[in-house]
């Protein structure tokens, strides 16, 4: 069978329309900074620091915000150590890790593509 939105839709009715579940789930994955923070997670787990150096660009209060917004979805595991100082690890699900895998393609494509998509 070929994907495409008609045959979703077809399998699904109402799958993508609004106040479907679908379109929450992209607004979380598919914002600037949540594919971001993935992508870099997908390198391991990484602790706020680390993450922060690796989104280049993203405020400490929009990293906080994406990592719960991740993390209550459950595509992002929050690890907190009971030390002195208190040390927190982020690192994806198995359904985080799913979710890069099919994502990976695309992230290739455009990195590859961007700067003649960007020169039009």
């Amino acid at each position: 069978m070929v994907v495409s939105f008609s045959n979703l839709r077809a399998e699904a009715p109402g799958v993508f329309q609004d106040g479907c579940p679908t379109r929450t789930v992209l607004d979380h994955i598919m914002s600037k900074w949540g594919v971001l923070v993935l992508l870099a997670l997908t390198d391991g787990t990484s602790r706020w620091g680390e993450l922060r150096r690796s989104v280049d660009g993203i405020s400490e209060k929009m990293l906080a915000s994406t990592l719960r917004t991740l993390a209550k979805d459950g595509l992002v595991a929050r690890t907190s150590y009971p030390e002195v100082p208190p040390r927190v690890e982020y690192s994806l699900t198995p359904m985080g890790e799913e979710l890069m895998e099919r994502m990976m393609p695309l992230m290739v494509w455009i990195q590859a593509n961007a700067e003649e998509i960007v020169a039009h």
